[in-house]
C-alpha cells in the first residue's frame, strides 16, 4: 500500500492531502483568517454568569464572549459532593463576575456563537494526555487488548493524584512504564508553567495550538511507511529528524505542488453536491446548519442480479464512499443518510461497514442506528470548520440559501409598492430593473405598464439595468 502526503505551505493558505493508492482520503487546509483557536490555552475573565443557562461567558480576547457551562467549570469538579448535589446548586456558587479563570477551546466559534471553552485544562503529549484537574483515566479505543487496556488504567490510578486526569494514546501500549513517568514529568511541569503566567492580570493568550502541526504530525505517526512531498525545504529536513521512519522529499519545480499532484481538481470534487460511485449509483451531499443529509441513489446501476441484491450492493458501496467523504470534507454534527430501503439484517451489515471504515478516523464518532423510516444516524465530533466552510463563504446575494425570489416575484413586489405612490403629486417615476422584471412589469406591449398608468395617475419610464439577482430600484420621483 503506497501513503503518500502531500504538503502546500509555500503561501499563506497550508494545506496538505493524505493519498493511498493514489486516492486522497483527507484534505487539510488552513486559512490564516480562518485559523483554529481549538487548544488554545487562555487567561480569561468571566464577564457574565447566567443562572438559565448554568454557565458564564468569559472574555478571551477573541471578540466574541466564550461559553463556559457549569459542567466544564475547575470548582464543579471539584466539588466533593455527588452530580445530584452538584446540579441542584447554582451556577454562581461555582464562579463569580469578574473572576479571571484558566480556560482552553474546545469548539471554534461560528456565526453569531463564541467559542466554547473548558476549565478542564489538558496538555497533550506524544503517549499521553494529562488534565491536571481531569479525576478520570482513559485508554484509547484502538488499543485492541482489553488486557493492555486494563493494565493502562490500572498504571494511570497508580501514577495519578486523585484529581489529575490521564487520557493513554494508542501509541501507549508500546511504552514502558518509565517512558510514561518521564512524560507525565514533562506535561505537570507544562501546567505549572502556565499557572505562572496566569498570575498576570490581563486577559491573554497563553498557549497557541498549532493545529496545522498537530493534524500533520498525528497522521505521520499513524503511517508505518510512506513519502511525504513539501515544498518548502525548511520543513522537510526538520521533519526528517522527527519522523525517520518516513522518506521526504522537497518540490522544488515551477508547477505549484498540488497542481502537479492534480490535487487542485479533489479539492474542487470534494466540494460538489453528488458524487459518484464507481458503479453508476451517486451520492447527494447537502451540508445545512443543523445536518449534514446525504442521499443514496441507484443511478445508472441496474446489476446484474436480482433488484435486493443490486440495492444492497449500491448500499455498501454507498457506506464506504460515505465515510471516506466524512473524513476527507471534515463533515461533523448530525450525519443523516439516507440509503435505498433494504432488510433489517442488511441494515445491520452496513452499521458494521460504517463501524469499520470510520475507525481510521482521529475523531470520535457515533453510529447511532437506523430510524423506523430507513435514516441510517450518525453524529462526528466537532472541532473546527469543515472543508466547505473553510474554503467557501455565504453566498451575499441568496445569503447561504442557495435561491433568490424569482422575476416573476420582484415584478409583482414592484408593482404593489407603485401603488402605495397613487394620489400623490407626481408627475413621473423612474424605474431600474433587470431584464427579466422589466419583461415581466412592462407586459406584451407594453400593457401592464400602460393600465398602470392610467390607474396610477402618473407617467412610469423603466430601463434596463444589471443586477447580480432579479431586482428594482426606483430612481426618481417627480
Amino acid at each position: 500500500m503506497l501513503n503518500q502526503v502531500i504538503v502546500n505551505m509555500k503561501t499563506r493558505e497550508n494545506r496538505f492531502a493524505y493519498l493511498i493508492n493514489g486516492k486522497v482520503e483527507k484534505i487539510y487546509v488552513q486559512q490564516p483568517q480562518y485559523k483554529t483557536t481549538v487548544g488554545n490555552i487562555y487567561l480569561g475573565q468571566v464577564t457574565k454568569v447566567i443562572a438559565g443557562m448554568n454557565a458564564a461567558f468569559v472574555e478571551i480576547g477573541e471578540g466574541k464572549g466564550a461559553y463556559l457551562p457549569r459542567e466544564k467549570m475547575v470548582s464543579f469538579v471539584r466539588d466533593e459532593g455527588t452530580l445530584e448535589e452538584k446540579k441542584k446548586k447554582s451556577v454562581s456558587s461555582y464562579i463569580k463576575q469578574g473572576e479571571r479563570v484558566l480556560v482552553q477551546v474546545i469548539k471554534d466559534a461560528a456565526g453569531p456563537k463564541g467559542a466554547k471553552i473548558t476549565g478542564i485544562i489538558e496538555i497533550s503529549g506524544d503517549n499521553l494526555v494529562y488534565m491536571p484537574y481531569g479525576r478520570y483515566v482513559a485508554v484509547s479505543k484502538k488499543i485492541i487488548s482489553i488486557a493492555a487496556q486494563k493494565n493502562l488504567r490500572s498504571f494511570g490510578d497508580h501514577i495519578k493524584s486523585e484529581k489529575e486526569g490521564l487520557i493513554f494514546r494508542t501509541s501507549a501500549a508500546n511504552c514502558s512504564e518509565a517512558d510514561l513517568i518521564d512524560e507525565l514529568k514533562i506535561l505537570r511541569q507544562q501546567y505549572s508553567d502556565l499557572k505562572k503566567m496566569a498570575m498576570q492580570k490581563k486577559v491573554m493568550l497563553l498557549q497557541e495550538n498549532n493545529e496545522f502541526n498537530k493534524q500533520l504530525f498525528y497522521l505521520f505517526k499513524q503511517m508505518k511507511e510512506g513519502e511525504v512531498i513539501v515544498d518548502r525545504l525548511e520543513e522537510r529536513k526538520q521533519w526528517q529528524e522527527l519522523f525517520p521512519h518516513l522518506m521526504f522529499s522537497f518540490h522544488q519545480g515551477n508547477e505549484a505542488l498540488f497542481s502537479h499532484y492534480q490535487l487542485e481538481t479533489e479539492i474542487e470534487k470534494a466540494l460538489k453536491r453528488i458524487v459518484w460511485l464507481s458503479n453508476g449509483a451517486y451520492l447527494i451531499i447537502d451540508q445545512a446548519e443543523a445536518a449534514t443529509i446525504i442521499d443514496v441513489n441507484t443511478g445508472k446501476y441496474e446489476g446484474k442480479q436480482q433488484l435486493e441484491q443490486t440495492v444492497f450492493q449500491t448500499n455498501i458501496l454507498a457506506a464506504k464512499e460515505v465515510a471516506r467523504q466524512i473524513v476527507l470534507r471534515d463533515i461533523s454534527g448530525i450525519i443523516l443518510i439516507d440509503f435505498i430501503d433494504m432488510k433489517v439484517a442488511e441494515e445491520k451489515q452496513i452499521i458494521d461497514i460504517m463501524l469499520m471504515e470510520l475507525k481510521r478516523d482521529n475523531r470520535q464518532s457515533k453510529v447511532v442506528g437506523f430510524t423506523e423510516l430507513g435514516i441510517l444516524q450518525l453524529t462526528r465530533k466537532k472541532t473546527m470548520k469543515s472543508l466547505s466552510e473553510t474554503i467557501h463563504s455565504k453566498c451575499m446575494i441568496c445569503e447561504g440559501t442557495g435561491v433568490v425570489k424569482s422575476a416573476e416575484s420582484i415584478a409583482f413586489q414592484l408593482e404593489r409598492e407603485l401603488w402605495e405612490y397613487r394620489n400623490k403629486d407626481i408627475a413621473l417615476v423612474k424605474i431600474q430593473a433587470t431584464e427579466e422584471v422589466t419583461k415581466i412589469f412592462i407586459g406584451e406591449g407594453n400593457i401592464h405598464k400602460k393600465r398602470l398608468e392610467e390607474v396610477l395617475g402618473f407617467s412610469i419610464k423603466v430601463e434596463v439595468a444589471s443586477f447580480p439577482k432579479p431586482d428594482y430600484f426606483i430612481r426618481m420621483v417627480k
